[in-house]
């Protein structure tokens, strides 16, 4: 967690405003993301071209005479162990363009606003169903939407789709209570998030929020920030064992509703784990834009200046090579519940429980 964020903020973040772009899918399309990562990362192409798009015409420019990047890290997982595929997009808070003389320069745009974030909203949620369909993995009638049998992955009775549309829906996915709602422990519900609620754009079961970002010289906060959405999934401290044997999960924020815990026998929280891991080969951190390896523009407005273009030193200069320069490629986490691998000093979870009244 702590390597991939001072990656990203030391070589690829530039000092410029940055923005968190965090977009949340219906849950028909958690379990297609999770059944399908291939399917998962074409949406993400769609998301991030729109919303590319629409900060380039928010600055008065095209597509085409403007260029912007996000680096994208994919959740898998939501606050209570649940399976919740969804999109961290640190996004520029801004464009690169031209200006008369053909020198780059960079240009910040305001934050959006919530009718803004709203027609984002509707449009990804449109042009991903409408994707969808052409692949035939979607089909509308009326007012319902549903997945086809190729979109289930053609046998919803395996194993792991089982587990994987318990996780999602929130319910006991092992044992004789099966099917049934998770175990929660709740309090009075908060009454103070109305005026964030109106910073969030909804449509569908589709919700994107932008709400957070950090100006160019607030470097420290950055890499917070990309520690926060590089986390692995299961946290530790918030974890322990009640005195029937039951494993007690703590919520790190209280849901709307009130609730602070949720309750699993262990067989099912075992199976909350298995849901967790994505599928062997899929890369969860994701370049776009400026920030692509393939983009001419990395060279010149990443930290470490690597990318197409750049000038490969002889052999002969080779000892005078900075520690970034030596670094000949960025190696990320495939997932980011590597926690579950049980390596090192979090190995294994079982000591990390503690015993609670």
């Amino acid at each position: 967690m702590a390597d991939s964020a001072a990656l990203l903020v030391d070589e690829v973040l530039p000092h410029q405003p940055m923005r968190q772009w965090v977009l949340s899918f219906p849950f028909p399309l958690r379990f297609l993301f999770a059944s399908q990562p291939n399917i998962m990362g074409k949406v993400l192409g769609i998301v991030y071209r729109t919303i590319a798009t629409h900060l380039s015409r928010k600055t008065g420019y095209t597509k085409t005479t403007a260029q912007t990047g996000a680096v994208t890290l994919i959740q898998c997982f939501g606050g209570s162990l649940n399976l919740n595929i969804h999109f961290h997009m640190l996004f520029l808070d801004g464009i690169y363009a031209d200006n008369k003389h053909g020198i780059s320069k960079f240009r910040r745009i305001k934050a959006p606003t919530s009718d803004e974030l709203t027609r984002l909203t509707q449009t990804i949620a449109h042009r991903v169903a409408r994707y969808l369909e052409r692949q035939g993995l979607l089909v509308r009638d009326g007012e319902n939407t549903y997945l086809t049998a190729e979109g289930v992955d053609a046998d919803n009775e395996t194993p792991m789709n089982q587990l994987l549309g318990s996780s999602i829906t929130y319910r006991i996915a092992m044992g004789p209570q099966q099917g049934r709602k998770v175990f929660t422990l709740q309090t009075l519900p908060d009454c103070g998030d109305e005026q964030l609620a109106s910073r969030v754009g909804k449509v569908a079961g589709f919700s994107l929020h932008a709400g957070v970002a950090a100006r160019a010289q607030e470097r420290d906060k950055l890499e917070r920030l990309c520690r926060y959405i590089a986390r692995p999934a299961v946290s530790t401290k918030r974890m322990s064992m009640t005195r029937n044997g039951q494993v007690r999960y703590e919520l790190k924020t209280p849901y709307a509703n009130g609730t602070t815990h949720v309750i699993f026998e262990p067989l099912d929280f075992i199976s909350r784990l298995v849901s967790l891991i994505p599928k062997p080969r899929v890369n969860l951190t994701r370049f776009h834009g400026v920030f692509a390896p393939n983009s001419k523009y990395r060279v010149q407005v990443t930290p470490a200046k690597r990318g197409r273009g750049k000038k490969v030193k002889t052999p002969g200069k080779a000892q005078d090579q900075t520690l970034a320069e030596k670094r000949a490629s960025m190696t990320w986490p495939l997932s980011h519940i590597h926690v579950l691998r049980g390596t090192g000093a979090s190995c294994p979870l079982g000591k990390a429980f503690k015993t609670s009244v």
